[in-house]
């Protein structure tokens, strides 16, 4: 992101402000429209939210005036007062894709089907879509990313995001030719497999999230998720299925220690192959990329440089603003026409289903953060070959057709998923881009 304040602080200037709508007013869209307030040459235009207050309440966090707040019911409202340059709330998201003026849309709902309809409606209205919705990105990147192109627009997704934040990292590596070994994250939440919306209600409350997000961090999905973006983004896989989620000790020391972990077997570490994404308990929060060179020049100056003896060096960035940094994406695909992190071609890794309990037949299913399943990755072709369910076409609508035991793998044969959904029709048009016929 260099030389993006000097270009925001030039469009301010000449009053030129790129103007972003918003769905989704929860913690990340909250924070994020505080953060787009207070930035030159931007400003949250529009949010839209199934709980209008929530909307209203993200302006007030931000400390905006009443008097410059329209909250709209009618498309007509809410262009009239954007061009009043007014902040506009609204419940119908349909006006954040509709609305004249708009330069991007940001989806931040984190649920998968949302977050279909929101990209395809905002490009097919000639937006730039920033996804802070991996859950969506996960299962139908490659597709809206040709939808854009086909759009004349640009689909990506989120710096901050843990898979937005280390790809910085893995392109400085990248740009340098030095060899990304391993690629990943901080779990920033101790994990608990068992854990559902009533187990986690008090500390959710506690700290101003959803329940059900603050699960899906627990029990791991989210961890996933990110995982398999980062594989789409970069083309790395996962090790096993689940990766190790090895421990270390906190900081810059749980840093040093990755240099002895990812190894391969045969030289004392854990890892099967190199050219992996992993997640690490214990160095959170952050993200990292695990680096070699083949030159011996360049190892001599790495050791130099004091970032240890080799033959593995681990590049560190002990933080990731998540939502905070979002808006520097949409800088990035508006002014310069770039994005900053979009699948390569077409899905490298999976993230499938498992059941959290054990599930009977006839049992609905429920998704993310809830209470019967959660996610895992692998590796795309393992998920082909074996029928293994993406997690983000789990709804409340699937229903199990046999029994199965917590822990196991949910295979297509073994669920009857909801087909009324714009992104499982989406994952199927996506699946014959490829050749495939799974659905």
């Amino acid at each position: 992101m260099l030389n993006m304040n000097w270009k925001l602080e030039q469009r301010e200037k000449e009053g030129n402000i790129i103007k972003v709508g918003i769905v989704g007013a929860g913690q990340m869209g909250r924070g994020m429209v505080t953060q787009m307030v207070i930035m030159k040459g931007m400003s949250p235009a529009i949010v839209s939210d199934i709980n209008i207050d929530l909307a209203v309440h993200a302006f007030k966090y931000a400390e905006v005036a009443d008097e410059d707040i329209v909250i709209a019911n009618t498309l007509e409202e809410a262009n009239a007062g954007i061009a009043a340059h007014k902040y506009v709330a609204c419940s119908n998201a349909d006006f954040v894709a509709q609305v004249e003026g708009v330069h991007a849309v940001v989806d931040c709902t984190g649920v998968p089907d949302v977050g279909a309809k929101v990209a395809t409606d905002a490009m097919e209205h000639g937006k730039h879509v920033v996804m802070l919705n991996v859950e969506t990105d996960v299962v139908i990147g490659p597709y809206l990313d040709k939808f854009a192109k086909d759009h004349g627009v640009i689909y990506t997704g989120s710096a901050g995001d843990e898979p937005g934040a280390v790809m910085e990292l893995y392109c400085f590596a990248k740009a340098m030719g030095l060899n990304v070994e391993v690629m990943g994250k901080g779990k920033n939440n101790k994990l608990d497999y068992e854990c559902n919306p009533d187990t986690v209600l008090e500390e959710a409350t506690r700290r101003k999230m959803s329940p059900r997000m603050l699960c899906a961090f627990k029990d791991g999905t989210k961890t996933m998720v990110e995982m398999t973006a980062m594989c789409n983004y970069t083309g790395l896989v996962p090790d096993v299925i689940g990766g190790h989620g090895p421990a270390t000790a906190p900081g810059t020391e749980g840093v040093k220690q990755l240099n002895e972990i990812f190894k391969l077997k045969k030289d004392g570490g854990i890892l099967n192959k190199h050219g992996v994404v992993e997640y690490v308990n214990g160095i959170a929060p952050g993200v990292f990329v695990t680096v070699s060179t083949d030159n011996a020049e360049i190892a001599y100056q790495l050791q130099y440089h004091s970032m240890g003896p080799g033959p593995l060096w681990t590049l560190y960035r002990p933080y990731h603003l998540c939502n905070l940094e979002t808006p520097l994406t949409v800088a990035k695909a508006v002014i310069d026409g770039e994005k900053t992190c979009v699948a390569k071609d077409g899905l490298v890794a999976e993230c499938i289903t498992r059941a959290k309990i054990d599930l009977k037949a006839g049992q609905n299913l429920d998704g993310i953060g809830g209470y019967t399943t959660l996610g895992s990755i692998c590796t795309e072709a393992e998920a082909t070959e074996k029928g293994y369910v993406p997690f983000g076409l789990i709804n409340k609508n699937a229903v199990m057709k046999v029994d199965c035991k917590k822990g196991d793998l949910i295979t297509y044969d073994m669920v009857e998923l909801d087909k009324n959904t714009l992104i499982y029709k989406l994952r199927k048009e996506q699946d014959a881009m490829y050749g495939k016929h799974v659905l």
